[in-house]
């Protein structure tokens, strides 16, 4: 006896045809579970990072003027704390000064040193950089000839010194022995600050000899050809009292040494 085939079943039949979607969501896997979790974790993470940082350029800025704009404000902060502890002191040494032998070597070295404010009669000097001319001898020099250089500053302040200044600021900034005085192109750098134009220099002494000692020094006629030349700026004012402050950076000196070991040379 022949046996034909067999009858479909209703589930055959289903899977003979052609698949219907399905009813219900597919289950997820474990691993997808896990992956899902650990991206939202690191998403919260950056969101809270970009949060607690976002007013962190300040802080560490990302480009050389703001860097120079936040190490500026430092230093001030750094030079009023130093200039407080400085008149701490002052208060502690008072008992020496009332000495009538030690006290004024000690104030006259104070002030030699830039360490005590100082007031008298003096001069005012200010350079400036001279216009911008399409015309001319100025148009026919290279943009250099048309600032302040450092030399044309050193070359006042040697002059003023030479002339009996007792006392000098540049910028505001009280000259001592370890002052430095730079210039990049038409800007100044003095105690770790950056000026531009107009520079002034401040001096104290008799007027009439500062004066005559700052026209007779070769750097400056040197410089005042130029102010007749190309308008470079100059001013030269007498004052019958100027207040200079007292010097608020560090006296201390630091330099370089030479190491003994391997490797040293020595």
């Amino acid at each position: 006896m022949s046996v034909g085939p067999a009858a479909p079943h209703d589930g055959d039949a289903a899977r003979t045809g052609p698949p219907s979607p399905p009813a219900g969501h597919r289950p997820v896997p474990s691993r997808s579970i896990a992956t899902a979790v650990v991206a939202a974790l690191a998403g919260l993470l950056f969101a809270t990072n970009a949060q607690v940082f976002a007013g962190d350029e300040d802080r560490h800025p990302q480009n050389l003027e703001d860097l120079a704009r936040v190490e500026s404000a430092r230093l001030e902060r750094l030079e009023a704390e130093n200039a407080a502890l400085r008149g701490e002191v002052r208060g502690f040494l008072g008992a020496e000064e009332k000495d009538p032998e030690a006290g004024p070597a000690g104030r006259l070295a104070a002030q030699a040193a830039g360490q005590s404010a100082a007031t008298g009669p003096g001069l005012m000097v200010e350079l400036w950089d001279a216009p911008q001319q399409t015309d001319g001898l100025a148009a026919t020099l290279p943009p250099d000839s048309l600032v302040v250089h450092q030399q044309d500053i050193e070359g006042v302040m040697n002059a003023l010194w030479a002339g009996g200044a007792e006392a000098m600021t540049v910028q505001g900034h009280r000259v001592v022995s370890t002052t430095g005085v730079r210039c990049v192109g038409n800007v100044l750098h003095i105690d770790g600050r950056t000026y531009s134009p107009p520079y002034e220099i401040q001096a104290i002494g008799d007027p009439g000899m500062l004066r005559d000692s700052l026209l007779a020094d070769p750097r400056v006629q040197v410089y005042l050809d130029y102010v007749e030349a190309v308008g470079l700026g100059w001013s030269v004012r007498p004052a019958e009292k100027l207040a200079l402050p007292a010097y608020a950076g560090s006296l201390t000196l630091t330099h370089a040494q030479v190491l003994n070991g391997p490797g040293s040379g020595a």
